[in-house]
């Protein structure tokens, strides 16, 4: 018997190579990436922030992971979690929107595409909303509306910064002009909290598109973007069938709108807490503290100017 017909014997009567490797390699223990290719181990790449350590590509992540990176431990208090959508306007596209809400949200145990919040951020305190993809695209209707108004008016109470976390595919079509009436609540909540010359901090995450981008994504004090990130209003198919020209290659990224002018500054993922806390201190010298700070773990700096 040769060696190949003594290899071929094992496996017919042995467990397959297949099955040994599902035995010992357990799904999820490894993580492929989708822009280079390279296999990272998963537990390894979730301490990178899920950014690829090879290439920097920057994976999606959930609004939970997002807060987990930005908020200091034990600080996060959330707000407003008790607000659910509904269907108003009784709207059927395949399913009905009903269904779709309770489906997704049984799905991300989330009630809806946002999460907001006090907390700190390197003990410096700050309001925090963040987007959340998987609900529906990240799509803004009436309860992401209303949840960040409320927090910019919180935070606008308590005098601290507002950061929001933005990745949307725009407004939803399934609450109508119920959803476009939010883009200009938060924009009035926004000029509110800027009149209290407060500072406001969007990051633009992939994707933020839609009326996300024509509304409050925009209008940020400081606008940040994570790399390569595709950030627009339109589709680019749409815009080059409007305009009837062809679009550079790289046409509604980060790199692109921080050329012109859209985006301040660009910021990876590893850097992003780090350079907003710097951000703050750099412009609200003298920061209120709020009741909901621990005085305890904020520096000394903070306990100095709040008891002035």
């Amino acid at each position: 018997m040769s060696l190949f017909d003594w290899f071929a014997n094992r496996q017919k009567s042995g467990p397959s190579a297949k099955s040994l490797h599902e035995r010992e390699v357990p799904d999820g223990l490894w993580h492929k990436c989708e822009s280079c290719g390279v296999l990272t181990y998963a537990k390894d790449l979730h301490l990178n922030q899920m950014v690829c350590p090879e290439c920097q590509h920057h994976h999606r992540v959930n609004s939970d992971e997002r807060i987990t990176q930005l908020t200091d431990r034990q600080t996060w208090q959330p707000m407003d979690q008790h607000l659910r959508p509904v269907d108003s306007l009784d709207f059927q596209d395949r399913k009905s929107y009903g269904d779709r809400i309770r489906d997704t949200q049984a799905k991300t145990g989330l009630s809806d595409a946002v999460q907001t919040g006090l907390g700190q951020l390197n003990g410096l305190p700050v309001a925090l909303g963040v987007m959340d993809f998987r609900f529906m695209g990240g799509s803004m209707g009436s309860v992401v509306g209303e949840k960040l108004t409320r927090l910019i008016e919180r935070a606008t109470r308590e005098r601290v910064p507002v950061i929001i976390v933005c990745a949307s595919v725009g407004a939803r079509m399934q609450e109508g002009m119920l959803s476009l009436s939010q883009m200009a609540k938060i924009a009035a909540a926004l000029e509110r909290h800027q009149e209290a010359r407060l500072l406001y901090m969007p990051v633009l995450s992939h994707p933020t598109t839609g009326g996300v981008t024509a509304s409050f994504a925009m209008l940020g004090d400081i606008i940040i973007a994570e790399p390569n990130a595709t950030i627009g209003f339109a589709g680019r198919r749409v815009v080059e069938q409007t305009l009837r020209e062809k679009l550079p290659d790289d046409f509604q990224t980060s790199e692109y709108m921080l050329n012109h002018g859209f985006v301040d500054i660009i910021v990876p993922r590893t850097q992003l807490k780090k350079t907003l806390a710097q951000l703050i201190c750099l412009h609200q010298p003298h920061i209120h503290t709020p009741r909901f700070v621990n005085l305890s773990s904020a520096p000394q700096s903070l306990v100095t100017a709040s008891s002035d």
